[in-house]
């Protein structure tokens, strides 16, 4: 039935373009007839595709089967997701009929492909993290911009730090900069019956920021990620990313805390940062340490767009964006800039790299456990599966990377994982549909940002941040989740169209 309304569908459109090439001008007849003819090779073989078999079947409840056994043992055994994504990739595995040798060799190659490519990335990404925090740069920056703002513009000046910080900076180092500062500015608002409500109205749209640059633009190592699986252009991604980010963002944000913030009671928060090492530096340092990597990826596509005589000149800019490049390089810069004199200081050194590898271990075991579960749904078909259910029509490629992210973050709670795990499964639908692999990119981002909630290591560090109730980060957190979902997916399907 998928099958004959995408025909249908296809052959609506071929009339319509027929139509456009009448009014313009051209042969209405010819083109119909042009475009039937390129379209038969195509139409054939969808009619002649068959219909869900039983080991499709077996293949869908085995991955089931296998992700809700790593959230129960996550949510109910209190385990590592580590250990419960490994346990989910060999129960799935065998589920589906692989055998235990094959299984195993599917663990490790995802695994590792998923820290080799990307360990080095994080790695640095957190060490540039420390740094702004230890050197109090990211802070000097929040404190200035809602100076600047008064307390009329705190919400649109918190989300707009948010997204200048959260570009080089994981979510979750990102939440750690910037909460404590706005709460310390939020406890100077108006006190009295709407004091709560003040302070989430300035600190929800920071989570908001923080999350649409985690989940939409790289160089944070989910999209960039996804842009390595699906081969997608990354210099497009995050123009693409970007105009997707904004819009939203100021929705999930100081629009939709407005409504989320009332009736929500606030208590002291559980959490708080650490004391910087020394005074911060001058704003324009901070500033142009956090947006360097950014500008290094994004250069890298300058010399697409130049005659070919100018282009191979300036060719050494595709080697300056590479990631692990512009993230060292920017790491190398940083220090002398943030810490000046004290950069030779061992105290100094040996404070930033344990704050940055500290929290590394937990980061990449949890992707590589992700990795490897990707790697054995791959092995399994489960990619090649997915490839047919688009090529039949049912759902555009879009809107069902979209679906599995979702999926996978509610099973698993982790952005990260929902994107490694989306993308290595999407690759066949990608090259076999041709649809816009930065498109597919930025909808798993979207999904893999769904509903944030007990399974979560980022509900509970809100949680603790905010000063809130379970509830009420039901409320607001993982409600801003999924409208940054949501939101997100629409801008992406409008995009796509449009661009």
């Amino acid at each position: 039935m998928a099958n004959e309304r995408y025909l249908s569908y296809s052959n609506r459109r071929i009339k319509l373009a027929a139509t456009t090439k009448q009014h313009s001008g051209g042969d209405a007849r010819a083109e119909e007839h042009r475009l039937r003819e390129d379209w038969k090779p195509y139409a054939g073989r969808i009619r002649a595709r068959p219909a869900m078999t039983a080991e499709d079947i077996r293949m869908i409840l085995s991955a089931v089967f296998g992700i809700g056994l790593s959230v129960l043992l996550i949510v109910k055994g209190r385990l590592h997701p580590f250990i419960a994504l490994l346990c989910g990739a060999f129960v799935a595995g065998l589920c589906v009929g692989m055998s235990p040798l094959a299984t195993a060799a599917a663990v490790q190659k995802g695994g590792g492909d998923i820290l080799g490519g990307t360990g080095l990335v994080v790695a640095l990404g957190l060490s540039l993290g420390a740094m702004l925090q230890l050197s109090d740069g990211a802070a000097s920056l929040a404190r200035a911009g809602l100076k600047l703002a008064g307390n009329a513009g705190a919400p649109w000046a918190s989300l707009l730090v948010a997204l200048v910080i959260g570009l080089p900076l994981f979510f979750e180092t990102g939440l750690v900069l910037l909460l404590p500062i706005l709460a310390t500015a939020a406890a100077n608002l108006s006190e009295g019956r709407n004091g709560d409500a003040a302070k989430l109205r300035l600190m929800l749209p920071a989570l908001a920021g923080l999350s649409v640059v985690h989940a939409l633009v790289p160089p944070h190592p989910g999209p960039l990620l996804a842009v390595t699986a699906l081969n997608a252009n990354l210099g497009r991604t995050i123009l693409y990313g970007l105009i997707v980010a904004i819009p939203t963002a100021i929705i999930a944000g100081p629009l939709l805390s407005r409504f989320t913030s009332r009736g929500v009671a606030l208590t002291a928060p559980s959490i708080e940062l650490g004391a910087p090492l020394q005074a911060a530096p001058p704003l324009a340092v901070s500033l142009a340490v956090i947006l360097m990597p950014v500008v290094l990826i994004a250069a890298g596509q300058i010399p697409a767009l130049l005659p070919a005589s100018a282009a191979a000149a300036a060719g050494w800019l595709t080697f300056a964006s590479n990631p692990v490049f512009a993230l060292l390089l920017t790491n190398i810069v940083a220090l002398p800039l943030l810490f000046g004199r004290r950069v030779g200081d061992a105290t100094v050194q040996a404070t930033i790299w344990t704050d940055a590898m500290r929290p590394a271990g937990t980061i990449l075991l949890s992707i590589g456990a992700g990795g490897a579960l990707k790697q054995v749904l791959v092995s399994a078909g489960l990619s090649d599966l997915l490839a047919k259910v688009a090529a039949g029509g049912a759902l555009s490629p879009i809107v069902l990377a979209w679906l599995v992210a979702v999926g996978i973050r509610l099973a698993t709670g982790s952005a990260t994982v929902a994107t490694i795990t989306t993308a290595g499964i999407m690759t066949g639908v990608v090259a076999n549909s041709g649809a816009s692999p930065e498109w597919v990119v930025l909808a798993i981002g979207a999904g893999s940002v769904f509903f944030s909630h007990v399974n979560d290591p980022g509900f509970w560090l809100v949680k603790g941040y905010l000063g809130t109730s379970t509830t009420d980060t039901f409320r607001t957190w993982s409600v801003l989740e999924t409208v940054v979902s949501v939101v997100g997916l629409v801008c992406v399907l409008g995009g796509s169209y449009l661009l």
